[in-house]
């Protein structure tokens, strides 16, 4: 089963595609995660998410290499630095992804997180890459409720297709204002570090409704946050098995039991919490 999760213009994208931070930066792991991408790929994880900051550039490179004869099939996202996210420095940016991607376009260029330039001016950049090609749809990345409230105040604002922020079990915090801002505006969230990066306690809980299930812990985290049909999530795999086991999350059905077992043991917001980070 591969589900999909809908953009605001009405484009269905994979609901759970590849991450890779860090990926890329070890020769000696280079083969092996090149293994792992193209696994995923022919899994159906075909969202793969990348940024500029990732290794300055060298995750990028690893992806052009990685997506060779594969670039058709995938749904590419990359991000932009805030300090290059100025009118001509998003364009130049851009330019500078593409070419270690080995692309001609972008599907989807998010803003990584609020820097000093105007949200404006910005705009003006992504829009501009939309009118030449080299983009097809823009977003952002760590933008709490109240940048969602004044990016949509910002002329343009309503183009955003997407908001990738932290969120997991152990970092339920969009839950209270973020995620319904985001459900109202029919603007799907993108959870980066769905199971913390791998730290989340696998122990308790988590293993016992695994175990119920005859899955691991972690499909388990990882359905959870498949469980909202607006949720776009993107949990990194280096090698191939780790890989399969994360395609694997897509067949886990948790039921209502399980649900108050997890949230018993991770409890929803019941206040605004600002937005983290890793």
């Amino acid at each position: 089963m591969s589900s999909k999760v809908v953009l605001p213009g009405g484009e269905k994208v994979p609901q759970l595609g590849i991450g890779t931070w860090m990926m890329g930066e070890r020769a000696s792991a280079r083969k092996e995660e090149i293994e792992s991408v193209r696994l995923g790929v022919e899994l159906g994880m075909k969202l793969v998410d990348t940024a500029e900051m990732y290794g300055e550039g060298a995750c990028e490179s690893f992806l052009g290499e990685a997506l060779a004869g594969l670039r058709d099939e995938v749904f590419l996202v990359s991000k932009v630095y805030p300090h290059n996210a100025s009118r001509a420095g998003v364009i130049a940016a851009c330019e500078r992804s593409l070419k270690r991607l080995n692309t001609d376009r972008l599907d989807l260029y998010l803003l990584h997180w609020r820097g000093g330039t105007p949200l404006a001016e910005t705009i003006i950049g992504f829009e501009h890459l939309k009118t030449e090609g080299k983009i097809r749809h823009w977003g952002v990345s760590n933008f709490d409720t109240d940048d969602m409230n004044e990016l949509y105040e910002t002329p343009g604002g309503e183009g955003c297709a997407v908001n990738q922020v932290l969120y997991n079990l152990t970092r339920r915090g969009p839950e209270f204002d973020l995620l319904p801002w985001l459900e109202e505006q029919a603007i799907p969230l993108m959870a980066y570090s769905p199971i913390e990066q791998g730290r989340i306690k696998t122990s308790g809980v988590l293993a016992e409704i695994a175990a119920r299930h005859g899955v691991t812990p972690f499909q388990v985290a990882l359905a959870w946050v498949l469980r909202n049909p607006n949720n776009i999530v993107i949990p990194k795999a280096s090698r191939p098995a780790h890989m399969r086991e994360n395609a694997g999350a897509r067949e886990v059905k948790l039921d209502a039991q399980d649900f108050a077992a997890l949230d018993a043991a991770f409890p929803p917001p019941s206040r605004k919490r600002s937005l983290e980070m890793l």
